[in-house]
């Protein structure tokens, strides 16, 4: 092959996957050729799991970056140091990550970074948040690199940002941007336009020269051309996009609308037959995406909340001066040392110093075969220690908004059933079809009498009737009424669980830790004398666990020392055991202790919890239960439901809590977890919507199974992911509220869904009726959304303030 042809071919020869020239002809497949091997992988790969649906979206739709900038470029990847500041988590074999990706545009780069698991078998899942650009990847680290996970990025052409130090700013900054650009271009055009129609809007166009009107109407086309092909790019693109997706979206209505405002514009001015309606065509535009503009920043406000202000109350033990103090984990600052028992949850990325590790990374990576971390080691938020306390040195800040997307993880979620959302969807998805209907239809009928008002009542019912209002009742509705809940201390997985707990009809209550105050408990030891090295044994081995009454022995020896334990395990609604200087603990129920005797069988009515040193039994702890103030009010203003009772202890309080609770409530004792969790699923089966208040640790089970799972905290770090919500303690007396309000926030939703059809039927009657210009249309429009919002807030923050929850 001569040098003519070789030039020949490089201008001919295209690459198929991202539509480069190619040098020859000899990277092919079939008759598929590539301009690399980076190219023919990918191809090779979307082929093989039947992707190729790809590269119908667009012509070549790969990126393709510089090859040999790409060789070298992420090789900083390989450093650990840098690797630390990226990753979310890692044990070594399975490794969490974040990246900004602002190539995101469209439903097709979620339909392709959504499959990026099947490009390599070792990212095993890849999910997307199209609202913030990001997505979140889980890849096996023995088999794939850091560095290899983003060159997958990057040849796909979703380089994702990396700029260690700028880049959460950066994003901020730049995110609203284009839209700004756009918001101001189509201003622009749109004053500009109708100083150029000043003649048109005075009916004096008889006294002007027709090349001045026909000038004039030429500078306002030529304004009108980046108003056409900029501002309204996103739309048509959507509109597009859903089209190769077979679907119709709200916005191919509306490119509809501003396709027909274009071109019989342009046909008009050119021609000479009248002036057009590109000043409707560019208010349409500023109005239209200023109200994109408002909801953005509504969504971004409640985002925010839901990430950083109503974030779950989660404490944990800090080291303090040889002191042990329960701290808001939010005040937690790097270096400080903190003590992690058995079940509890490492908050923020930590240092190992004391202890034996067992970290359960369930939580983050769904196995629950805990690894084992020795001294010096890192341990990354989310793990939960299995086995006696450790001591951990912050290296990291708390993210709460890393533990708000670990607890709305899916596969901590039921599949509950959420109805409105449903509705809502299935109004959404015939939405554009029957508004599509109606506009050919009035505009075929105003056809036969003028022309002009034809293509004004097609444009306006497409741009009147929109489905945002119905879209966004919900979502805002509930997210005011997450804010209010964040504000009371009463902490929300997501807004579904707002619907379900208006939906309940039975609530179970758990005894010790939920109806009980485990910080007021009265507590004393009957039995054996104990001596002061007993007594550091016993605090020595309760202070491994987290559970309330184990906190109680603890405080109750609060001047003796801390030993070391070793063979520390919990068996839950059982008790602990574990050696303290070669003697064997054991502390738990009567027959968890010693099974064989009962010379304390007295004590049967008692809330006790039993000790023995080295198989003697050595006595009994026994709590006074303190209740909550108000229980019984609290119960009282609970009639209307079903109520229960599961306690784990025996029935020693049987007859105060019937004092209590209503005649008809069925109270059960001596209840283990797996008790709980079948009476539940009983309660289920008998067609009940059960809501469980609990205190997360020995009936997690039971908060998961429930229809709403509420974990009643109080200054322990006892977050699981089985809860659907947490309360704090201290407004354990607001739960009818609370209850009383998610029924008033489900009527909010419904009269707003109301209103938002009522709103669609009226405008889109006014607009085929000819009377409805699609300026004034395109202000309407997203009024509406602002009126749903408006309702939304106004009338949650009213119902909230009547049930003096603001």
């Amino acid at each position: 092959m001569n040098q003519t042809e070789k030039i020949e071919i490089k201008e001919d020869l295209i690459c198929y996957h991202c539509g480069d020239k190619c040098s020859d002809n000899s990277i092919n497949i079939e008759d598929k050729l590539f301009c690399c091997n980076g190219c023919k992988t990918v191809y090779e790969i979307l082929s093989q799991n039947d992707l190729c649906d790809y590269y119908n979206l667009n012509s070549a739709p790969g990126l393709n970056p510089n090859k040999n900038l790409f060789k070298h470029k992420f090789e900083f990847l390989d450093d650990e140091t840098v690797k630390q500041k990226i990753i979310n988590f890692t044990d070594g074999k399975i490794t969490t990550v974040t990246f900004f990706v602002r190539q995101m545009h469209c439903s097709s780069c979620i339909w392709l970074l959504e499959n990026l698991y099947k490009f390599d078998p070792a990212v095993f899942y890849s999910k997307v948040n199209f609202l913030k650009k990001e997505i979140s990847i889980k890849f096996y680290e023995e088999k794939i690199s850091l560095r290899e996970v983003v060159e997958i990025l990057a040849s796909l052409g979703y380089e994702p940002e990396l700029n260690l130090d700028q880049l959460e700013k950066e994003k901020n900054k730049n995110q609203n941007k284009s839209l700004y650009y756009k918001i101001g271009i189509a201003g622009f055009a749109f004053g500009n336009i109708m100083l150029l129609s000043f003649p048109e809007y005075l009916s004096i166009v008889d006294n002007v020269d027709n090349d001045v009107r026909f000038f004039l109407g030429l500078l306002s086309l030529l304004l009108s051309l980046p108003v056409f092909f900029y501002c309204s790019s996103d739309y048509f693109k959507s509109a597009y996009n859903s089209l190769k997706k077979k679907i119709i979206n709200i916005d191919f209505p509306i490119s509809l609308g501003i396709l027909v405002l274009f071109f019989r514009s342009a046909y008009e001015i050119i021609s000479q037959t009248g002036p057009g309606f590109l000043d409707s065509l560019a208010g349409l535009l500023f109005f239209l995406l200023l109200g994109k503009l408002f909801q953005s920043k509504t969504y971004d406000s409640i985002n925010f909340d839901r990430n950083y202000r109503s974030y779950f109350p989660l404490a944990v033990i800090q080291k303090k001066d040889e002191k042990e103090i329960s701290v808001p984990v939010s005040n937690l600052k790097k270096n400080d040392i903190i003590v992690v028992r058995n079940n509890e949850l490492i908050p923020a990325d930590s240092i190992l110093i004391k202890g034996k590790a067992n970290i359960d990374y369930s939580f983050v990576t769904g196995e629950h075969e805990p690894v084992e971390k020795n001294i010096g080691n890192t341990i990354y938020a989310g793990g939960k220690q299995i086995g006696s306390a450790i001591e951990l040195s912050i290296q990291k800040e708390v993210s709460q908004s890393y533990f708000t997307q670990l607890w709305n993880d899916n596969s901590f979620s039921e599949n509950k059933e959420d109805a409105y959302y449903k509705f809502t969807q299935t109004i959404s998805k015939y939405f554009s079809i029957i508004v599509l209907l109606i506009a050919f239809g009035a505009g075929f009928y105003w056809l036969q009498f003028e022309v002009e008002k034809a293509v004004n009542v097609f444009t306006a019912v497409l741009i009147i009737a929109c489905p945002c209002a119905l879209a966004i009742s919900l979502p805002f509705t509930l997210g005011n009424t997450l804010r209010i809940f964040g504000r009371n201390k009463f902490y929300l997985k997501n807004d579904i669980v707002v619907e379900n707990i208006a939906e309940i009809d039975t609530i179970v209550f758990d005894k010790t830790g939920t109806i009980t105050k485990s910080n007021s408990a009265g507590i004393q030891f009957s039995g054996d004398e104990i001596n002061q090295e007993e007594k550091s044994k016993i605090r020595t081995l309760v202070r491994n666990s987290s559970h309330p009454l184990s906190k109680k022995i603890y405080e109750l020896f609060n001047d003796s020392k801390i030993l070391e334990v070793q063979d520390f395990s919990e068996i839950t609604g059982e008790g602990i055991e574990g050696k303290v200087n070669e003697s064997l603990i054991k502390i738990g129920s009567r027959k968890f202790v010693n099974q064989n005797q009962s010379e304390l069988q007295q004590s049967k009515f008692d809330t006790t919890v039993y000790v023995s040193i080295d198989e003697i039994q050595k006595g009994f702890f026994k709590i006074n239960n303190i209740y909550r103030e108000g229980l019984k009010e609290l119960i009282d203003s609970l009639k209307n439901f079903k109520i229960k009772l599961l306690s784990g202890d025996n029935e020693g309080e049987k007859e105060n809590l019937k004092k209590i609770f209503a005649e008809d409530a069925e109270l059960l004792f001596n209840q283990t977890p797996k008790d709980k969790l079948n009476f539940i699923s009983k309660l289920q089966s008998e067609g009940k919507k059960v809501l469980m208040l609990g205190d997360g640790l020995n009936d997690a089970g039971a908060l998961k199974k429930s229809n709403v799972g509420i974990s009643i905290s109080e200054d322990i770090n006892n977050f699981s992911p089985a809860c659907d919500a947490i309360l704090d303690a201290e407004k354990f007396n607001k739960i009818p509220d609370f209850i009383k309000f998610s029924h008033s926030s489900m009527k909010v939703v419904k009269i707003n869904l109301i209103i938002s059809l009522l709103y669609n039927v009226i405008g889109i009657s006014f607009a085929v009726k000819g009377i409805l210009s699609p300026l004034i249309a395109a202000i309407l429009m997203p009024l509406s959304s602002i009126t749903v919002v408006l309702i939304a807030t106004l009338f949650t923050n009213l119902i909230a303030k009547k049930r003096g929850l603001i």
